[in-house]
């Protein structure tokens, strides 16, 4: 079960949020805050796995109250804001997603999912600490099937995905795999920090980005290093740019053009 405390100045903000909470399997709202001063006291009451907090509240808001934590004790959290300028700010305290309101469904149902996946990483770690290192666990490979015959392809040679109705297919190199997981699932079980949902339809490889232009509209041009042109949608354009950000920089360049 995952603890969850809702945090936002907005009633019918916070109230979106508990809504779209309420009857989530394997979450618990214990706690929900109109301020950052109590909410600061109540995460250490409550000592929370997921936090979903406001950035603009009076007094406190919601990037100075993670600063204020440290590291060790910052709960999971998803970022809530009406504004766009505060992405790469955000993501540098380690936040799981970045939610732009009014709060898309599909967008709010993606965070969860990467909240689950942080969730569970971080118990997983705390478990082994003592152990030998452990693979992180997220999909390293595909299988597909054939007939009778089974292919396994390592997640490291997918450049890209794209949905292809109930099923999604595996775009590696010159050729395509055609998997029978839909693209939602796909997305939660890969590693985001290698890979990020850049529209409905598509996921990439994050060190596959080779030019990003943005586009009027806040859409944006994704180039990848084959040469693929695949379009981003605004609605996830924060979270990519951020895991962009975070990418080694040795892992490649980005070229970016602001139309």
């Amino acid at each position: 079960m995952m603890r969850v405390i809702v945090v936002d100045d907005e009633p019918l903000a916070r109230a979106g949020v508990l809504a779209r909470l309420a009857g989530v399997p394997g979450v618990d709202v214990v706690a929900e805050y109109n301020d950052g001063a109590a909410a600061l006291a109540g995460i250490a009451r409550h000592a929370p796995d997921l936090v979903f907090l406001d950035i603009d509240m009076p007094a406190l808001g919601g990037i100075d109250l993670l600063a204020t934590l440290p590291p060790a004790r910052r709960p999971v959290t998803i970022l809530l804001t009406a504004h766009e300028q505060y992405a790469v700010q955000a993501f540098a305290l380690d936040v799981v997603d970045y939610l732009l309101k009014p709060v898309d469904d599909e967008r709010f149902a993606d965070a969860l999912a990467r909240a689950r996946q942080a969730h569970a990483f971080r118990r997983h770690a705390a478990a082994s600490a003592a152990a030998p290192v452990r693979e992180a666990p997220y999909l390293s490979r595909f299988t597909v099937r054939y007939g009778s015959r089974l292919v396994f392809v390592a997640a490291g040679d997918v450049a890209w995905i794209d949905a292809n109705g109930d099923y999604a297919t595996l775009h590696v190199g010159e050729r395509e795999y055609l998997v029978r997981e839909p693209l939602h699932r796909l997305a939660a079980m890969l590693d985001p920090a290698r890979f990020a949902r850049v529209h409905r339809s598509a996921i990439v490889r994050l060190d596959q980005v080779a030019e990003l232009r943005t586009l009027g509209n806040r859409d944006a041009m994704l180039r990848l290093r084959d040469g693929t042109p695949l379009r981003a949608s605004r609605t996830y354009i924060d979270a990519l740019l951020a895991a962009l950000e975070r990418l080694p920089a040795t892992a490649h360049a980005v070229k970016s053009e602001v139309a």
